[in-house]
């Protein structure tokens, strides 16, 4: 399985951005993904997640009422849409799948099996 995430940039305070996670290999739905943050000094952090099959999500609390995160199953790509930003949400976002995590654990990095490479999101006040 290959993850390729994509659609980071700079952006001025206040405004969007929307990630994409596309998946090859493997069949995204049937896999749990989420959203990874990682910012200079500090650890990775769990932005978001979606389960596979039904879809439930999970949000970090700094994510909540900002971010959605989707899936296209057709596109095989999941998605972070980010908006309202603010410069703490500067940081590489990775995306990460796993085949069994569940809703409780979507939230430690340990748990997912396969990483995609990070894409920069810089936010300035």
């Amino acid at each position: 399985v290959q993850l390729q995430a994509s659609g980071g940039g700079l952006v001025q305070g206040g405004g969007s951005l929307r990630l994409a996670c596309a998946a090859s290999g493997a069949t995204f739905s049937r896999y749990t993904t989420g959203w990874f943050r990682q910012a200079p000094g500090n650890e990775r952090e769990f932005v978001a997640g979606i389960r596979g099959g039904g879809g439930s999500t999970r949000y970090a609390e700094s994510a909540k009422g900002r971010f959605t995160i989707s899936r296209d199953t057709a596109k095989n790509t999941v998605y972070l849409q980010m908006n309202s930003l603010k410069p703490e949400d500067t940081a590489v976002y990775s995306c990460a799948a796993g085949a069994r995590v569940i809703w409780s654990s979507m939230n430690n990095p340990e748990n997912y099996d396969y990483w995609g490479q990070g894409t920069q999101v810089t936010v300035s006040s």
